[in-house]
């Protein structure tokens, strides 16, 4: 039997397995990557949105964007990636068996990295195998890889990030997202991803889950009801709607049937079935490490992060670098990863309710119930400002560990300083030009810019926009507020597009001054 040898076999080119290779054959070592899937990226060519984070987490890049630098990253440093390869075993001995169309081969490495990512979990109910209930997952590959829209009229179940995330891109594929529920009482994701779709017209339902799905060969309609504190369903609180598709976005398990077949120790905790690892990856087997979802389910800059510290660890340990140049490259990832595990939704933080923001100011609870800010809750917040001439207005307003608004300001109009979840403010003595590079570098899409009296009794808002066809200029239609909900009618004065603002067009319409700090989104009449 041949058996085939490098330094490091990295299973799974996701952007943890990417990411460790790449630190890895910086330092010299022979490197493989295996995939089962057709295209290498994992996660990241789904990822049509702006990251959040600093520039060191490729903040505000597109992730299928931040894949294509990985993967040219990858080629530039010899890393070999093999795709269609699907690891069907691994071994404490650190060799993996890997089948490659009807052929099987194996390969022995000195080290082996696990980076097999995660899996969609599924929920129970009358009618979940009906065609037309996906995963999230399953409709981020149909949308952004395949060009396929999922569906019609959509039901999305699960409002944490991902469930945000995929309704605000169905409605980009042109599908119509009828309505979001969860079971949990609260929103689980980031604020400003609910705000960008609650303005869009979509309705939350908090304590709500799915009752039935109807149709007989195909979903036709979903029902959903209102849970109690027993979790079971409140009779007389049932919702009809007619929808041909249910997405689910409801968790996901880590994906560590490898690292169980090669005998390392694992651990059943709260956020899956996962190995046994210390920071930089290192499992109880020797030479074997795990990194991104695999090992805890965190976000993709996280995992990217996770992955470089264990390829440093891994060509340290097979002697390419030395214990003190180790330390250093720790101590500097660390450090990125730290900064994107504080703020509010810092993995001590999850579960809990938080009541009030680090500045000290209350979180707004109808964000958290209902998927916006209120009106009478914006002002309390230090980046809604209200000045003379066109300025910036901010309704970022929670701890989010974000900061690309600060840096695009040619200005220094925006600030929050070396804290990266604090929260923005806008300078009152710097002069805003209008230019818009906060508007589109904001990931959240949480920017507008104001301006008073352009006319007599009228302004303009410049709002972020992502849609096509793209509105034209003169084009009358209708301002939602953050709600959904029309406000008034206005007409389209400007729209702005540039290299710069990488696919995020400004839309600039024209309202009542009265309405300038409450339209938010821009709908055709």
């Amino acid at each position: 039997m041949k058996i085939e040898r490098y330094d490091m076999i990295v299973v799974g080119a996701g952007p943890a397995g990417l990411s460790a290779a790449i630190e890895a054959a910086k330092q010299g070592l022979k490197t493989i990557v295996f995939d089962e899937n057709e295209r290498p990226g994992g996660q990241l060519f789904k990822q049509i949105h702006k990251f959040f984070g600093s520039k060191e987490h490729k903040a505000k890049v597109r992730g299928f964007k931040i894949g294509e630098e990985l993967l040219e990253e990858a080629h530039r440093y010899g890393v070999e990636v093999i795709l269609n390869a699907t690891v069907i075993g691994l071994y404490p001995q650190k060799e993996v068996t890997v089948k490659i169309g009807e052929e099987l081969r194996h390969y022995k490495g000195d080290a082996v990295l696990v980076a097999t990512g995660a899996s969609e979990n599924m929920v129970n109910f009358e009618g979940w195998t009906l065609p037309g209930v996906i995963g999230a997952g399953a409709a981020q590959t149909m949308m952004n890889l395949h060009h396929i829209k999922p569906g019609k009229k959509v039901l999305m179940l699960g409002s944490g990030n991902v469930g945000l995330v995929v309704s605000f891109q169905l409605m980009q594929a042109g599908c119509e997202v009828v309505a979001l529920a969860d079971a949990a009482p609260r929103v689980g994701g980031y604020g400003v991803h609910a705000a960008k779709v609650a303005r869009c017209g979509v309705p939350f339902y908090l304590s709500h889950t799915i009752v039935k799905a109807e149709g007989t060969d195909h979903v036709t309609g979903v029902v959903i009801g209102q849970v109690g504190a027993d979790w079971n369903i409140i009779p007389g609180t049932e919702k009809h709607f007619d929808v041909d598709t249910i997405c689910l976005a409801v968790g996901l398990s880590p994906m560590a049937q490898l690292l169980k077949q090669a005998e390392v120790q694992m651990a059943d905790t709260k956020g899956g079935y996962v190995p046994v690892c210390t920071k930089d990856g290192a499992t109880s087997v020797p030479g074997i490490y795990a990194a991104g979802d695999v090992s805890g389910i965190e976000e993709a800059s996280s995992a990217m992060i996770e992955g470089r510290m264990s390829g440093a660890a891994i060509a340290c340990y097979l002697g390419y670098m030395s214990e003190g140049e180790k330390n250093a490259r720790m101590k500097e990832l660390e450090a990125q990863l730290d900064t994107l595990r504080q703020g509010m939704f810092a993995p001590k933080n999850r579960g809990k309710l938080v009541e009030k923001t680090d500045e000290g100011i209350a979180v707004s609870m109808n964000l958290l119930e209902n998927g916006f800010v209120a009106d009478d809750e914006i002002e309390r917040y230090p980046g809604v400002t209200h000045q003379k001439g066109i300025h910036p207005v901010i309704e970022c307003t929670q701890n989010i560990p974000c900061n690309p608004c600060q840096d695009a300001c040619p200005k220094g109009c925006i600030r929050i300083g070396k804290n990266i979840t604090s929260l923005p403010a806008v300078e009152g003595k710097k002069e805003c030009v209008g230019c818009g590079m906060c508007v589109a570098s904001c990931s959240g899409q949480a920017i507008f810019l104001v301006k008073e009296d352009v006319e007599p009794g009228f302004g303009e808002v410049t709002l972020p926009y992502e849609f096509l066809p793209v509105p034209e200029v003169g084009e009358r239609g209708l301002a939602l507020g953050r709600d959904g909900r029309e406000v008034c009618s206005c007409e389209v004065t400007k729209v702005s597009k540039a290299p710069a603002f990488d696919y995020t067009n400004l839309l600039t319409i024209k309202v009542p001054n009265e309405m300038l700090m409450t339209a938010r989104f821009y709908k055709k009449a």
